[in-house]
């Protein structure tokens, strides 16, 4: 069933390797756990060699579950979480400090500086993003800022920056390969999506010298060949991109006005704009959706912190739920008389709110609300939310106006109850693809095609298959009615109000 295609999906808390047939079917699979540091309050952390040795154990356990060797590979595709932020020493290759993750909020206060200085709107114009912590920029900023001699070493051109992808590439390659690709390049509050470069106002406006950044190519480009002695032979690496990224592409969302939306722990929606570069009104976010053969495709990309998560909190943390599979049961059986609103502001509110002081809350308690009320309010919520970002997604783009096909994939996507709830409070149908590893399918496109053994975007397309569809079947009146209380609650939770 060759040749095949080896995917890295290195994750937010596990690495995972997937090798790919011919047909794009899975022919092994192999994922390992790593640890999540919290050294203050607010601060998250990796340790990069437990990333890049997980990633090397996944890759070699895929391969063994393939039955295969490293000279049956194809080609290597890279999927990773997004703005996680490396330094490493060139000469070395070893890592000044821990990875600072897309989570972490320390460097708050470097964006607080940022806006009073009225640098916002320069950021926002050439990235498509705003200042938050969220994004890689900043955290260079405090890396070169609080690592001993950092700084100097940068300006000497010394030290390397990359997210997680950039540092994958570097290890597999030797060192002789310093790249990222465009999706991950503008998650870094330093690429300008417009001009395709890295910005020099803004490197200065951080102060991070040039010297520091990875070379951008393409999501399908050549990112160098592996060292024959890291899997048993040279695989060139021919697809990289960003996770949230990686799964539009696995969902075939390749047409302007297709979305797909993701719901982990979090949720990343985003709209194919096509080659409009949407400049947001309503505080989502303009990123590249993917850049082949030198042609940008932009979407525009609304964040929910917490979807998956408050349903892992009702679990683990207060015990509401005894098993996480309870959760359909116990929606079909809650009074819906309850109106229950459930707000997961754990680390404040995305988009389009991004009030990173809000917090949680739950509005609508009467003495006859039960747990089976609590369990629908957690679930509803994912539909809200959702709802929140079509919203500001249709004010700011005319081809979201129509009427919007939501392709759905993630861990949430199981539950029915849930599914069906989407369709109804954002009027539009949900479709559940049967291939659940979306994410790391887009990345092997990127590769088989870039490698030449897989079809074009077209033919990938019709490989595609529909596993259910959700249609929406709620009243109008009832619709509109649970909005303006969901609505009113999350006015009652912003900080600024």
């Amino acid at each position: 069933m060759g040749p095949y295609v080896l995917v890295i999906d290195q994750g937010t808390t596990s690495s995972r390797a997937i090798v790919f047939d011919a047909e794009q079917t899975i022919a092994g699979m192999a994922k390992m756990e790593f640890t999540q540091h919290y050294p203050q309050p607010g601060w998250v952390e990796h340790v990069p060699d437990e990333i890049w040795a997980t990633c090397l154990w996944a890759c070699k356990a895929a391969m063994r579950k393939a039955g295969i060797t490293a000279a049956e590979i194809a080609a290597i595709g890279i999927t990773n979480q997004r703005e996680t932020t490396i330094v490493w020493d060139r000469a070395t290759g070893k890592p000044i400090y821990n990875a600072i993750v897309w989570q972490d909020r320390r460097t708050a206060p470097i964006c607080s500086g940022l806006k009073k200085l009225g640098l916002e709107k320069q950021f926002a114009r050439a990235t498509g993003l705003l200042l938050d912590p969220y994004f890689s920029g900043t955290k260079v900023k405090w890396l070169l800022d609080n690592v001993k001699g950092a700084r100097k070493r940068a300006q000497r051109g010394e030290l390397a920056f990359g997210t997680v992808d950039s540092f994958l590439i570097w290890r597999l390659t030797g060192g002789r390969m310093h790249a990222t690709d465009a999706t991950n390049a503008s998650r870094t509050l330093m690429f300008n999506i417009e001009t395709n470069r890295w910005d020099p106002g803004l490197l200065k406006a951080l102060n991070v010298p040039a010297s520091l950044l990875p070379e951008v190519k393409d999501s399908a480009d050549d990112f160098g060949v592996t060292d024959a002695d890291i899997l048993g032979a040279p695989i060139p690496i021919r697809g990289v991109v960003g996770d949230q990224q990686a799964a539009m592409i696995g969902q075939a969302c390749f047409a302007p006005g297709m979305l797909k939306s993701t719901y982990g722990s979090s949720c990343f929606a985003l709209l194919n704009t096509g080659t409009d570069l949407v400049r947001s009104k309503n505080r989502l976010l303009s990123t590249i959706a993917y850049r082949l053969d030198g042609k940008t495709t932009y979407a525009l990309e609304g964040v929910i912190f917490t979807v998956g998560g408050l349903v892992q909190w009702l679990h683990d943390d207060i015990g509401v739920l005894d098993s996480i599979s309870d959760t359909d049961t116990l929606a079909l059986a809650s009074d819906a008389a309850e109106e229950v609103y459930m707000i997961p502001a754990f680390t404040g509110l995305g988009a389009p709110w991004w009030d990173a002081n809000a917090r949680g809350a739950v509005f609508g308690l009467t003495r006859n609300t039960r747990k089976a009320e609590l369990v629908r309010a957690a679930l509803e919520a994912v539909g809200y939310q959702t709802r929140d970002l079509v919203d500001a997604m249709r004010k700011d783009w005319k081809g979201a106006r129509d009427n919007i096909v939501l392709r759905v994939d993630g861990g949430m996507v199981q539950s029915d109850w849930t599914m069906q709830f989407l369709a109804d409070i954002v009027d539009a149908y949900v479709e559940r693809p049967t291939e659940r590893e979306t994410t790391a399918l887009g990345a092997a496109w990127l590769a088989g095609w870039k490698g030449g053994v897989w079809p074009d975007s077209d033919g990938f397309s019709r490989r595609w298959v529909l596993g259910r569809q959700f249609r929406p079947d709620m009243a109008a009146g009832r619709r509109q009615k649970k909005l303006r209380g969901w609505r009113n609650a999350v006015r009652r939770t912003l900080s600024t109000q």
